[in-house]
């Protein structure tokens, strides 16, 4: 019996039909190098032979009677691949705008729990290029292992076999209602000697923390940030944006100031963040908030579960007018970051996420958007900004080129923007996406990356 872990469980107790927990990816491709040419039955076949063996793509969700533990997945029996699969057309010009205007509708849509929670739509007419809009529910992947399954699509050459799959684990017999109901009842019976064991450390964790806080060396603080125009109560509705960065450009600024890529990154959001607020006469004068998502799958002592995630906070010194200074305070900012993260159980989110109670957790959810309490306390973080390492060289998707690979994480209810950044094969591809009635023109902030990397290499170089 596969059972989801509390972690992965907890993104499905979190959605709402405003708040949607999927990521979701643009890939663009290049079908002139498919063998024999590009035509959809073909590329429609080459998927459904490679996502067929790989349990991510065909099991379900299965709940527990009562609901009394998380739910478990099950081999769908009946998994059609036209189920998930879709064509679709850009009305003319067919460019960019028509594109994420397409994508951002789709981001916005609601998937089917009866049916293995992945999608993907396969859109035709964008100039010479086909573009991939995938989705796939948080409670099956994150931001590493939804990486390593769209790989599992992929080649290294463009009649070259797949990638063999990163951790096929099966999903084993499909156990009975009274089973799971007994498996349930023995759970929750446990759980008060598990809250025990997690007491003492989280007890020690926020006397450090404390320490670290007085000494100055502790990460930002959550609930620290100040409050934006898309920092509120979110609709379904979604924009995307997105735009390219040529790595050996980054690469060159950490080398010449002894920062890291992802030092790099952050710098970059927090430059075109101030430049986005500051042309509205938005700027706050204390610096934005950002939760960083940083992976435990080489940590976690945990073999099962999809999502092995921790996270930090972090200044994106939109208070710092000079790029070069706010590079070295994030650089600074970051290392005692990292440090106060190092002391935190690689486990720990984990661990606590058992508790999540499928109803009590929903009930709570619904609540808090419907009561619109993102607004009245103060600002948790202002948004997710995710670094997703990607490949160094070409990649095929179904014997197509890559072109662009743009990632999309989930928004919430108080933070409605994500920002996530994927290198591969020489760029970094930086996907946006927001709630549309938090931020209207998405391109607006996309476009500030490029104008603060020559900003930055400018001041630094």
């Amino acid at each position: 019996m596969d059972r989801l872990s509390g972690l992965d469980a907890s993104f499905l107790y979190l959605e709402t039909p405003e708040q949607l927990m999927h990521v979701c990816g643009v890939i663009v491709l290049d079908p002139s190098t498919i063998p024999g040419g590009y035509s959809y039955a073909g590329l429609r076949a080459t998927l459904r032979d490679r996502v067929i063996d790989v349990p991510e793509f065909t099991r379900r969700l299965r709940r527990v009677p009562l609901d009394l533990d998380h739910p478990i997945w099950v081999q769908d029996q009946h998994f059609d691949i036209d189920n998930h699969l879709h064509r679709l057309s850009l009305p003319g010009p067919g460019g960019y705008d028509e594109l994420v205007e397409l994508c951002g509708h789709l981001a916005g849509l609601t998937m089917n729990r009866s049916r293995p929670l992945w999608e993907m739509w396969v859109i035709e007419g964008y100039g010479d290029q086909v573009v991939v809009f995938s989705k796939m529910h948080h409670a099956t992947v994150d931001g590493a292992s939804g990486s390593n399954l769209i790989s599992h699509l992929c080649s290294l050459e463009a009649d070259a076999e797949p990638f063999a799959a990163a951790d096929p684990t099966p999903t084993g017999r499909t156990p009975g209602g009274l089973e799971l109901l007994g498996r349930g009842v023995a759970s929750n019976v446990t759980k008060p000697f598990a809250v025990t064991r997690l007491l003492q450390p989280s007890a020690q964790l926020v006397s450090k923390t404390v320490g670290r806080a007085r000494q100055g060396i502790a990460m930002a603080a959550p609930f620290s940030a100040p409050r934006t125009s898309f920092n509120g109560t979110i609709t379904g509705h979604r924009a995307i944006g997105f735009t390219d960065l040529d790595l050996d450009e980054v690469k060159e600024l950490k080398e010449a100031t002894g920062a890291t890529v992802n030092d790099v990154v952050l710098t970059l959001a927090g430059g075109a963040l101030r430049s986005y607020l500051q042309e509205r006469g938005e700027l706050p004068e204390t610096s934005l908030v950002a939760s960083v998502p940083v992976s435990v799958r080489g940590k976690s002592k945990r073999s099962s579960g999809a999502n092995k995630v921790s996270a930090l906070f972090a200044r994106l010194g939109t208070d710092i007018e000079d790029p070069l200074e706010r590079l070295e305070a994030m650089s600074l900012s970051n290392r005692h970051a990292k440090e106060h993260h190092q002391a935190i159980s690689a486990d720990a989110l984990q661990d606590w996420a058992e508790f999540a109670a499928p109803r009590t957790f929903g009930l709570a959810v619904r609540a808090y958007a419907g009561l619109r309490l993102a607004e009245k306390h103060p600002v948790v973080h202002n948004l997710v900004i995710s670094n997703v390492p990607g490949p160094p060289i070409p990649l095929y998707f179904a014997g197509a080129r890559i072109d662009g690979l743009y990632p999309l994480g989930p928004v919430f209810h108080g933070a409605g923007v994500n920002i996530t950044v994927m290198s591969n094969n020489g760029r970094v591809h930086v996907g946006v996406i927001a709630c549309s009635e938090s931020m209207r023109d998405v391109d607006a902030l996309v476009d500030q990356f490029p104008r603060e990397l020559e900003t930055l290499r400018a001041a630094a170089l």
